[in-house]
């Protein structure tokens, strides 16, 4: 049948399908035009509020996606707002409400209260639902005024998916009215099935071992999808907290939105999990993904970034055809909440809804008082003014945080047992960012908010399985840091101004020292220079040399694991733990369980000594006040440097 059009429509490019853009929707009698809306990985982000920086952020917040949604729904005549998981954990205020308010009977959690005055329709349940454990998940649930469906979380296992017993309903099928392009109301009937990573029982083991089981997404995708069919769904959409990845199918797929959504019946497919934004660039080059129409294996597909940074959107038009529906055209696009200069700076796109934010205030309010108040202490000087030329402290807590993660996650896999590193680098150094610019927090409290000063970045943490040689080049690699100088020369600059301190990597778990009279084997980019370069001495493993071929596990975050800085051993392909929970969450963590905190740097690395060899580093002034400290180098003031740093001479 041919669609009525008006000027305004355009056909979306070479797939040839109708782009339903805003304003543009000009459905016949017959035919109805449906705006699917998609948050997902929201993370407890109700305001626009940094709660580690404790600062507002304009690229955050349901309530300023909620303006958009407020856009959206004014309009079209039709339109479901969806979830896709990952709401009740991510930030501190969801910590707040879990250690410290708790969840009792008829209590309500501030984003499903959000969620309730936003007006969702249905959400799924993602990952993170299971970090507090399932007594805090139900409490949460049941203060919703939406269902919350997942087929692949099982309390018992039947002989196949429709005889489980699930923890939810593995879908819904909502009565729904359309309205169609005569205004006359129709009735619908659209079916909403969820899925998690099966992954789950290994990220929270010890909630879910012994409680619940998971399904593959797949296996369970193709037991219930016909069974919704056969309830008479006519429209079925996939809640998929589950990245766009492989196409291939393999056996309990973490990322198994391209093979979900060709499974016969499914109609559109939200994802999410990856913390991406589809439509876009991102997925060009994808099998199964047409990046431009939007669309996986020819269905329209959305994925709304993370912390309510973009709203998803996938415009259907309907037809019908009798008694039934079909989809005649669909388009799908992301809408941000914010966007990026050219200077880097950012401008927000919308306004911040009132009645959402208002939802909420109470919760806010105690979350601010939560992450300015102690949650440990530490009985170390945590600092970063010498985090270049010496063991350090700030680096430290991060690392010994990273590595206790994994010997949890590590539990019960073919990993566990192998020797566990730690790679983790300064972030503020000095360098571009001035002489303040480095972390110093005083031996005492430590507050929630003080973990940003400790880790900048929201990044996740990975773990890699490498061998002794790997080990090796990775800290080659970090050594080239420092410029080649001369035995017995005096004053030398020790530091490359062209490397930055994030790819300055210190590895715990094994000690060594970095001659600093041998050339880099590898440039500041990461490039090879000088095979036979030897830069690394004295590496050891439990005080013996380390063996090159014996196998090791290293505790990163997902930048250097996936390739970022480019270190052997990090490429991508010898990650095999990829956590869901960030550096910062996981610090944040280690603090609250260890209570106090003891990091000091015990100088497992230091520099080769060279007789009657001085170098000179910059740093911050506020450097003086800890210089008594620092082991395994021996170091005075050298007067003023430039712009406000201050000058320390290290006796190699």
């Amino acid at each position: 049948m041919t669609l009525r059009l008006n000027r305004r429509h355009f056909l979306a490019g070479s797939a040839g399908l109708l782009a339903l853009h805003p304003f543009s929707v000009n459905a016949a009698a017959n035919q109805a035009h449906l705006r699917l809306m998609e948050t997902t990985d929201l993370h407890v982000h109700v305001f626009p509020y940094d709660y580690y920086a404790d600062k507002p952020r304009d690229t955050v917040g349901l309530a300023r996606t909620a303006s958009i949604i407020s856009e959206i729904r004014a309009e079209a005549t039709n339109t479901l707002l969806l979830d896709n998981g990952d709401f009740l954990q991510g930030n501190p205020m969801g910590d707040y409400i879990a250690y410290e308010r708790g969840m009792k009977e008829g209590d309500m959690h501030p984003v499903i209260q959000a969620m309730n005055t936003l007006g969702f329709d249905a959400s799924t349940l993602g990952n993170h639902e299971f970090n507090y454990g399932l007594d805090f998940l139900m409490k949460s649930l049941a203060g919703s005024d939406f269902p919350v469906v997942s087929a692949n979380v099982v309390k018992e296992m039947g002989g196949e998916p429709t005889k489980d017993t699930t923890l939810l309903p593995p879908y819904v099928i909502l009565d729904h009215t359309l309205t169609d392009g005569a205004g006359t109301s129709h009735p619908i009937k659209i079916g909403l099935i969820g899925f998690v990573p099966p992954q789950i029982m290994n990220w929270d083991r010890r909630h879910l071992e012994g409680n619940v089981q998971t399904r593959d997404i797949l296996q369970a995708a193709r037991a219930y999808v016909p069974q919704m069919k056969e309830a008479g769904a006519d429209l079925i959409i996939a809640l998929s907290h589950s990245g766009i990845g492989a196409a291939n199918e393999t056996d309990l797929m973490e990322n198994a939105s391209v093979p979900l959504a060709a499974v016969e019946g499914i109609d559109a497919i939200l994802t999410g999990h990856s913390h991406l934004v589809f439509p876009s660039g991102t997925y060009a080059d994808y099998a199964g993904v047409d990046a431009t129409a939007g669309t996986i294996h020819g269905k329209p597909a959305t994925m709304g970034g993370f912390w309510g940074s973009h709203l998803g959107l996938i415009d259907l038009m309907l037809e019908r055809d009798g008694n039934e529906w079909r989809i005649a055209s669909h388009a799908a696009e992301a809408r941000p909440i914010s966007k990026r200069n050219e200077d880097r700076s950012t401008t927000a796109l919308v306004e911040s809804a009132p009645d959402i934010l208002a939802s909420v205030q109470k919760e806010h309010d105690e979350t601010l008082a939560y992450v300015r108040r102690a949650v440990g202490k530490t009985d170390a000087n945590l600092h970063s003014y010498f985090a270049l030329v010496a063991d350090d402290p700030s680096v430290q807590v991060v690392s010994n945080a990273q590595m206790w993660y994994i010997a949890q996650m590590m539990k019960g896999t073919a990993h566990e047992g192998l020797p566990i590193l730690s790679a983790a680098a300064p972030f503020k150094a000095g360098g571009r960012g001035g002489p303040e610019y480095f972390t110093d927090v005083p031996k005492g409290d430590v507050a929630i908010k003080n973990v940003s000063d400790l880790y900048l970045y929201p990044n996740t943490v990975r773990a890699v399985r490498v061998t002794g040689a790997q080990v090796k080049d990775w800290l080659e690699r970090s050594a080239g840091m420092f410029n080649q100088v001369t035995p017995g020369g005096t004053d030398q600059p020790l530091l490359n101004p062209s490397f930055p301190s994030y790819n300055f990597d210190v590895m715990d778990g094994v000690t060594y020292q970095i001659d600093l009279s041998q050339p880099s084997k590898f440039d500041p980019k990461g490039v090879l220079l000088d095979e036979n370069a030897n830069r690394i001495v004295n590496l050891q493993f439990n005080g013996a040399p380390l063996d090159m071929n014996a196998e090791f596990i290293i505790a990163t975050n997902n930048y250097r694991a996936s390739g970022g800085g480019d270190f052997p051993g990090a490429k991508g392909d010898t990650i095999i733990f990829e956590g869901p929970d960030t550096n910062r969450d996981v610090i944040v963590r280690y603090i609250v369980d260890k209570g106090t905190i003891s990091p000091r740097a015990d100088a497992n690395w230091t520099f080769a000594p060279l007789a009657d060899t001085t170098v000179i580093f910059e740093t911050g002034p506020n450097a003086a006040n800890y210089v008594d400290e620092v082991k395994g180098v021996t170091m005075e003031p050298a007067g003023d440097g430039a712009d406000g740093f201050a000058r320390f001479r290290i006796a190699l």
